[in-house]
């Protein structure tokens, strides 16, 4: 136990002096104060106001100055209005500085006409938004319903409010907040994939710097695979935790408490959900950096790490989506299976148990399944390492560093 944490401490401190982990995690903490400060950031430089600007052009004055009250409907549209009959190249001049669409109304014989202008059609996909077509129909049939003296319970009658209400069939229906599901799944799918992937880079690292010499010496491969393992992975949970503390402490400070609740409603984040999402990101961790120690023991040159550990990065890439699919359509079967995959589970199973689709037995499940294959792949990877941890030759087929541990057992 003495030797393990002397390695796991080893690891610790050559992890936290590298340039590279301080300036990533310095950088990373930048763009998440930066992301929470966004609105800020816009009021600085005047452009606070993320509604569309359009220029509403009524020259017959159809809608009696009243489409001003569009504007406290907060439909994500900011309407000025003009009454002068402006020519089209006038209306190009405004498109250019001032608004990003005009609506020009006329009226003939037999309808009114409205002419939606913008610079181009490409950034609406060439149509017109029904919205904004049924805001001034009914505001336009509004202001004449008004002119026949009719009474307020004859307009209830012709315009009954609709006493809307959600109702799911599926017991097992998705339920939370989908921005905050999907920081979830990155958060957990950067803290295990790119922090697994430094076991690799130590292992091979320490090969060329003769450092592996001393470390067999002094203690056996088994300590020294599972000390860098959790070496590295304390530096991990300690950058991950420290990422969620100053998106905390920025959303509390920068950001709009309203703007904030709409955004992220942690109602859904429980003690449970957070005992759950640690859990599997220990043992997630720990089966990806053990799968790059894998990978890591067959190349003897720092060069050839990215393509050795190329396969495990395409497993992980699966894994995510698999999670991220699933996500899209919570009650279908690929779901539950994401859940129990072990190369999917760590980045699911928060996920399915936030949305309230995973049942008890499903998680106990998927937990023993992620163990057991975590323990699986440690002996592998033990083994092979004790075989490999000398080589310094060419880089090793994977298969022939398995066919190597079972001559060393023989």
């Amino acid at each position: 136990m003495r030797n393990l944490w002397l390695v796991t401490e080893f690891t610790i401190k050559e992890m936290i002096k590298k340039k590279s982990f301080v300036i990533s995690t310095l950088v990373i903490l930048l763009i998440i104060v930066a992301a929470f400060n966004i609105p800020n950031i816009l009021k600085v430089f005047g452009q606070d106001d993320l509604n569309e600007k359009i220029l509403v052009i009524d020259p017959e004055n159809l809608f009696e100055g009243n489409v001003e009250y569009l504007n406290n409907m907060e439909m994500g549209y900011n309407f000025e209005i003009s009454a002068e009959d402006l020519s089209y190249e006038q209306i190009k001049e405004k498109l250019e500085n001032d608004v990003d669409t005009c609506i020009k109304f006329t009226k003939n014989e037999e309808n009114i006409k409205m002419e939606y202008i913008v610079e181009s059609a490409s950034t609406n996909f060439g149509t017109v938004p029904q919205e904004l077509i049924t805001m001034f129909t009914s505001l336009y049939s509004n202001i004449q319903i008004s002119k026949l003296n009719i009474t307020p319970e004859q307009i209830a009658a012709i315009e009954p409010e609709f006493d809307v209400e959600l109702i799911e069939t599926d017991e097992n229906a998705a339920r939370g907040n989908v921005v905050i599901m999907m920081i979830i799944s990155l958060v957990l799918f950067y803290a295990v994939f790119f922090c697994a992937q430094q076991v690799s880079v130590a292992i091979t690292t320490e090969k060329t710097s003769k450092i592996i010499e001393t470390l067999v010496t002094s203690t056996d491969s088994k300590t020294i695979v599972l000390g860098k393992t959790l070496g590295i992975g304390i530096v991990g949970l300690v950058q991950v935790v420290l990422m969620i503390v100053v998106a905390i402490v920025s959303a509390k400070f920068c950001m709009d408490p309203e703007l904030l609740n709409s955004i992220f409603d942690v109602s859904t984040i429980t003690p449970k959900l957070l005992i759950v999402t640690l859990i599997y990101f220990c043992f997630g961790y720990a089966l990806y950096s053990l799968f790059f120690a894998l990978t890591g023991a067959t190349v003897s040159k720092p060069e050839d790490v990215q393509y050795a550990n190329g396969p495990v990065s395409f497993v992980a890439i699966i894994g995510f989506y698999l999670a991220y699919f699933s996500m899209m359509n919570p009650s279908s079967s690929l779901n539950k299976i994401s859940g129990i995959v072990p190369i999917s589970s760590p980045f699911s199973m928060p996920l399915r148990i936030m949305m309230g689709t995973a049942t008890n037995s499903e998680i106990v499940i998927s937990l023993a399944v992620l163990i057991v294959a975590t323990i699986l792949l440690a002996y592998i990877a033990i083994k092979v390492y004790s075989s490999t941890i000398l080589n310094t030759g060419s880089r090793l087929t994977l298969k022939e560093a398995i066919k190597m541990a079972k001559e060393n057992k023989e």
